[in-house]
């Protein structure tokens, strides 16, 4: 249970000698399994990374989750910014996650809206404002029990939300989940895109197939004479993804209600489709759907 292993995994592991090292090496294997046979039901697993953060990996992974469902695809939401989620707070989850109905081992993903299920640290916390200071194993074995003790059933996409960087977080979904393909998400400025091409190296690194890059926060409207304002420079999501070879899945206008959908705990393409920002979501979404 992961409840259980939340405290597990502070303490680290318990017992002497080899017979502690077998029930180690047999519980291992055990989750191994269950996490093969959970990733066995879901078709299509989209890893959203970016070595920055603050370039909106988790409202571009809230809003493909949710673009999906509405298209009927089976989906789940995967949470895996173990310091500092955001997921919750951009469904407007507050309740903790439930055990699967009738399976002890199983918790319920938490069902959002129709064809969307989420699961998210910050929903197995009694106090949402209380640090997560793990180190790697630790974090590690809640990625592994994301995927092996939650009841994803049949998906057709599971989006996975990762936090900025290279390290333990990407590292574990990409040895548990070997079949992920990354969207890797900047913003225009440098600043952005040099560590951006550190998410190009770690993913050909750890051969985690790469789908395309998407800018986020591009050229903001001026709500008072129309004009548009590059407010972090301009087109160098697609300059880097035209110099790594890479897919250019497209561009996200800056645009002030993704903050106050984000805020509200209603993603923006829950309700809002006639604007550009949909409009150009839809266009990311139809390049993705169509290399798969």
């Amino acid at each position: 249970m992961i409840h259980k292993s939340v405290n597990e995994a502070k303490k680290g592991t318990s017992g002497c000698g080899s017979s502690a090292q077998q029930q180690q090496h047999i519980k291992q294997q055990e989750q191994g399994e269950m996490m093969k046979q959970a990733l066995k039901k879901i078709k299509n697993k989209l890893f959203v990374l970016s070595g920055k953060g603050g370039v909106g990996k988790s409202s571009i992974s809230s809003n493909l989750a949710v673009s999906l469902a509405k298209k009927g695809f089976k989906t789940g939401l995967m949470d895996v910014d173990l310091h500092g989620p955001s997921i919750a707070q951009m469904f407007g989850i507050k309740d903790m996650l439930n055990m699967a109905p009738g399976d002890k081992q199983l918790l319920a993903p938490k069902q959002v809206m129709d064809n969307l299920t989420v699961v998210t640290i910050q929903a197995l916390m009694q106090d949402k404002d209380q640090a997560v200071i793990w180190r790697g194993p630790a974090k590690t074995g809640m990625i592994n029990q994301f995927v092996a003790n939650v009841d994803w059933g049949e998906l057709d996409f599971l989006v996975i939300d990762a936090p900025p960087g290279t390290g333990d977080e990407p590292i574990s979904v990409a040895q548990a989940i070997l079949d992920a393909q990354a969207i890797i998400v900047t913003t225009p400025q440098e600043v952005a895109l040099a560590d951006i091409r550190k998410s190009i190296s770690f993913c050909k690194t750890v051969k985690l197939k790469t789908l395309g890059i998407v800018e986020n926060m591009g050229s903001f409207k001026c709500p008072h004479c129309n004009e548009s304002i590059a407010l972090f420079n301009t087109g160098g999501g697609k300059a880097t993804a035209k110099q790594f070879g890479l897919n250019f899945l497209g561009s996200i206008p800056f645009n002030l209600e993704v903050v106050k959908s984000g805020d509200s705990g209603i993603p923006l393409l829950t309700e809002a489709t006639d604007n550009e920002f949909a409009k150009n979501f839809e266009t990311i979404v139809a390049n993705i759907t169509k290399q798969l």
